[in-house]
């Protein structure tokens, strides 16, 4: 049984920084595309970064380039998503996604984490 346990969400400040993390098991983590989406209220799902199994290629949404990072550690089976200098648009539920395929079509998505910055 896969899962995937997002932790880290919370309350921040505009400006401040958090770190999400996503616990996976159930899977070989390391040969897994890692995606991290987010849902707004009122909004649809986005992906705001990735991180490719078997290049290390990373992909991040226009709006939160130079703000956000994707790491992941293969031996822990963790991916993290730091994010700076948060605004308060960044107030989303972030889920953590895992794809063998298409990062944008995950098979295995975390029950979601809140995070909520305020101005």
């Amino acid at each position: 049984q896969v899962q995937l346990v997002e932790s880290g969400g919370g309350l921040a400040q505009a400006g401040g920084s958090l770190r999400l993390s996503c616990a996976a098991s159930g899977l070989t983590f390391s040969r897994y595309h890692m995606g991290w989406f987010r849902q707004a209220p009122g909004k649809e799902r986005e992906l705001v970064a990735a991180m490719w199994w078997n290049t290390a290629n990373t992909y991040y949404a226009d709006s939160v380039k130079g703000r956000f990072t994707i790491s992941r550690d293969n031996v822990k089976n963790t991916v993290y998503l730091q994010m700076n200098s948060l605004k308060p648009e960044d107030t989303a539920v972030y889920y953590c996604a895992a794809s063998a395929l298409r990062i944008n079509n995950p098979q295995y998505w975390g029950q979601g984490t809140q995070v909520s910055v305020s101005s």
